[in-house]
């Protein structure tokens, strides 16, 4: 396969569902490996196998799949799980198997980037466990999640590995409202993920198939309860009057043990006897068509009472003596019938939906209410159906309910001039739905005669999509930013592998970013015209994008461009305000089929891009600026003194201005050492600028020789004077070298962890005061301590340990750890470098200050276990 770089560059599925055509599949075909897992068409989260690759392998994989999802459901309460792969490039993880979440709510994330600050890719990327306990935790902690899904409910993601290898990620989810539910069952979870990684390591040892390929898996979830509806099988031989049955046929017809004698004349006589004509010629039309379809017959019972069956049957091809024999199945459809019969006597009405939505049954009073047939109801959505519920929250409603696994309620306005009250109960396996007439809400005005017209061109399932995905943009403050969020989380969702992005400047077009190209690949493309003949020039002058879905369709529409070794491409124009300003070209490895939707949501990530670009350019102005301020405020050296080693590191934020009021100080007040560190919220220009002022406040006062607590009582009331509108947190530490006293005030700053001598480590809680700038009268007790020949105090902002992953007291405990486990000797530029390594989460968006103490009086020798 050939790829160009320019400057822009039926199966059905197996469906477990009583017949609605033939018994006929139910009798000859053998159930399939496996059996209970359908493979949802249009799903298609990874590549097909490749060349050498055998089905046994791929359905090796997924019974491994199928078997843990199921023992996830079995064991721990859960309504849904799901499993995700790591690609083949593992920049992807792709969603290879779920059950009890429908693939069509769940299908924003079949495809996650494994770089991007969703759980699953967290998990993935950390190997521990991500626990999330509602919407509120969701959206504090993983703010993409709760816009892709904005609904409530509780879950976990486990990391399956083994061997030191990472296969994917476990995700699982619990109903609204269950307490704790991932902390109770985690040995479980964790014993099924293990499992997990052992099954793929097996294969990967045995050079089997463990990445993704093909579709989503769905499995079947078990039903609450026993079926309802029992199945008899028999051959009747037309000829002779022989009837076989078995256990299952006589105990449906209410045969006794040795009762049946195994003619057909033994079953008429259990008919009621208004129904044998019928019966017969059910029998006739099946001789005479091949098959009979759900022929009704009652059966007397024990007691004389009659009770409804439907009989199914049909010639079978393979008897040589030609239509002789009628093959078939019984169903006792005695509680069905029942049910259904009890639900159309009422007067209210009474609808089913499937996981994905689709109505499955109205009773008959729901026609006049919906002013619907049941036929136009049944198999369709209610939204696409019923123009008056098109309106994208009665949709999302519906999501709502089955994400949470909480009923829920609404008032839907059907015109003309009537208003209706939906109640919606959800389990894994659908909706059921009741609907009746309601009173008009207070101050809501009157339904119009006419439902409006629908414009949404975009469901609910895609404009969310289109919301995570362009969220990851919302983040991204600087051109290498808005680049690096297009390559790490919007091109591996889509599956992509190739990615450049270029700006219009004069007329024309110049690479900002790329990825997955050859090198030198696209030196021949810079600065290309705008009215060149080239699909990255021709998306952006006509303003549409350029979708091609193999090599032959880009080659016949672009004779002679140069390609390389992709096999598909999308060519989108980057406008902002109608302005050109540049455009983005996606490469697939392999053809690619464009969905509707995809282009849909691609078309609309474009101008998501442009925006952020143009946004982009003007933070990438006011940065050089601000990073020359902030740098001239921290201080460029550490005061020298005996028996005392002081280090320092700080690390710009990754993601936004890169400027932050992260700062630190250390300050000679005669015989005493003041150290400081601090953090004023927020990433801006006015930060820094307030982090310049608190530091010479501090730097003043201390000098003065002030207690701490009463240099944090003036600096707080400084700020409070000085209005700057913004908050601080700040920790001071005054060391006496001679004697190791110590003394500490804090304001709503994270405590300091000291290690002592013989390697222990601890965080000191010691009392603190409110954040600077809260109360003009806050007080800021100081604690006192002494530290030992040999110990290191370490002092940090937030932006080391916090993680999405992580409450911040356990990112503090990463800290004490990490102290703890040092080697004995470790020199303090040594260790502040592997404390970076080892504690800053690999997704760290803020700044990070460290200042690091090691109190070495002279006459101290380092023994065995003393550190730093």
């Amino acid at each position: 396969m050939r790829h160009p770089q320019a400057t822009g560059g039926a199966d059905e599925p197996v469906r477990a569902a009583v017949p609605e055509t033939l018994p006929a599949p139910v009798l000859d075909q053998e159930p399939e490996a496996g059996s209970g897992v359908v493979r949802e068409p249009g799903a298609e989260t990874g590549a097909e196998p490749g060349p050498g690759v055998l089905p046994e392998a791929v359905d090796e994989r997924d019974e491994l799949l199928a078997k843990a999802v199921r023992q996830v459901l079995g064991t721990t309460g859960a309504y849904g799980a799901m499993v995700y792969l790591r690609s083949r490039d593992h920049r992807s993880l792709v969603l290879l198997t779920l059950a009890g979440v429908p693939l069509s709510i769940i299908s924003p994330f079949r495809r996650i980037a494994a770089a991007g600050p969703l759980p699953v890719a967290v998990c993935f990327r950390t190997g521990r466990t991500i626990a999330l306990a509602d919407t509120e935790d969701a959206m504090r902690r993983f703010p993409q999640l709760a816009v892709g899904l904005p609904y409530d409910f509780v879950s976990a993601c486990l990391p399956v590995e083994h061997g030191g290898q990472r296969f994917g990620v476990l995700s699982v989810l619990w109903p609204a409202g269950v307490e704790g539910a991932p902390a109770r069952e985690s040995a479980r979870l964790e014993a099924v993920a293990a499992r997990l990684g052992a099954g793929l390591d097996r294969l990967a040892e045995a050079g089997r198939l463990t990445e993704p390929s093909g579709d989503a898996a769905v499995v079947e979830v078990p039903p609450p309860s026993a079926p309802t509806t029992r199945v008899g099988l028999f051959d009747w031989n037309t000829t002779t009057g022989a009837l076989a049955a078995d256990a299952l046929f006589q105990e449906i017809f209410g045969f006794g043990p040795g009762e049946f004698d195994g003619t057909v004349g033994c079953l008429t006589r259990r008919i009621a006897p208004g129904d044998v004509p019928g019966f017969r010629a059910a029998a006739r039309t099946a001789m005479e068509r091949g098959e009979v379809l759900a022929a009704r017959v009652r059966v007397l019972g024990a007691d004389g009472r009659p009770y409804p069956v439907e009989l199914w049957a049909r010639v079978p091809g393979a008897i040589a003596d030609g239509r002789t024999h009628l093959v078939g199945a019984v169903l006792d459809v005695r509680t069905v019938t029942a049910a259904a019969a009890a639900v159309e006597r009422m007067r209210e009405g009474v609808f089913a939906l499937d996981p994905d939505g689709l109505i499955t049954y109205a009773n008959r009073a729901t026609e006049p209410l919906l002013r619907a047939d049941r036929d136009e109801l049944v198999g369709h959505h209610p939204w696409e159906v019923l123009p008056w519920l098109a309106d994208p929250f009665y949709e999302n409603r519906y999501r709502a309910a089955l994400l949470s696994q909480q009923p829920t309620a609404f008032l839907a306005a059907r015109p003309p001039g009537g208003w209706l009250a939906f109640s919606l109960y959800p389990d894994a396996h659908g909706v059921t739905g009741r609907v009746v007439a309601a009173e008009s809400p207070p101050g809501a005005d009157e339904p119009p005669a006419a439902p409006p017209p629908s414009t949404a061109a975009t469901g609910v399932g895609g404009t969310l999509h289109l919301l995570q995905l362009a969220s990851a943009l919302t983040e991204a403050v600087t051109v290498r930013d808005v680049c690096r969020a297009v390559a790490e989380e919007i091109l591996p969702a889509f599956g992509g592998q190739e990615l450049a992005i270029y700006t219009v400047h004069e007329q024309r077009l110049h690479l900002v970013s790329q990825s997955g190209y050859p090198d030198g690949f696209l030196d021949g493309f810079e600065g290309t015209p705008l009215d060149a003949r080239v699909p990255g020039a021709e998306t952006l002058s006509t303003g549409t994008p350029i979708f091609f879905e193999s090599v032959h369709e880009l080659a016949a529409a672009y004779p002679g461009l140069a390609l390389d070794e992709m096999g598909a491409w999308a060519f989108l124009p980057l406008l902002a305000s109608g302005r050109p300003v540049g455009s983005c070209i996606l490469g697939f490895d392999r053809p690619h089929a464009f969905t509707l939707e995809e282009r849909g949501l691609l078309t609309g990530l474009g101008g998501f891009i442009a925006q952020a670009l143009e946004r982009a350019r003007l933070y990438d102005a006011e940065f050089a600026l601000a990073r020359g301020l902030q740098q001239g405020l921290l201080p460029h050296r550490l005061p020298q003194v005996p028996g005392v080693r002081i280090t320092a590191r700080y690390l710009p934020g990754t993601q936004g201005m890169e400027i932050g009021g992260d700062w630190y100080d250390a300050i000679l007040t005669g015989a005493d050492l003041t150290l400081v560190i601090g953090d004023v919220e927020g990433h801006s220009v006015a930060a820094a600028a307030a982090m310049g002022q608190l530091r010479s406040a501090v730097r003043a006062f201390a000098s003065g020789g002030e207690p701490v607590d009463q240099v944090l009582g003036r600096t707080n009331r400084l700020l409070l004077d000085l209005d700057p509108g913004l908050l601080a947190s700040c920790c001071l530490v005054r060391l006496t070298p001679a004697d190791g006293t110590v003394r500490v005030a804090r304001a709503g700053h994270l405590p300091p962890v000291l290690r002592h001598p013989d390697g222990r480590a601890e965080a000191l809680y010691v009392p603190g005061g409110p954040l600077l700038g809260v109360d003009g009268a806050a007080a800021y007790p100081a604690s006192e301590l002494r530290l030992r020949p040999g110990s290191l105090l370490a002092l940090y902002t937030d932006g080391l340990v916090e993680d999405p992953a992580l409450a911040i007291d356990q990112g503090v405990d990463r800290l004490r750890a990490a102290l703890a486990h040092g080697r004995p000797g470790e020199d303090p530029e040594e260790l502040a470098e592997r404390l970076l390594r080892e504690v800053g989460s690999t997704g760290r968006v803020d700044d990070v200050a460290l200042l690091l103490t090691a109190y070495r009086p002279a006459t101290f020798v380092d023994a065995p276990g003393d550190e730093g």
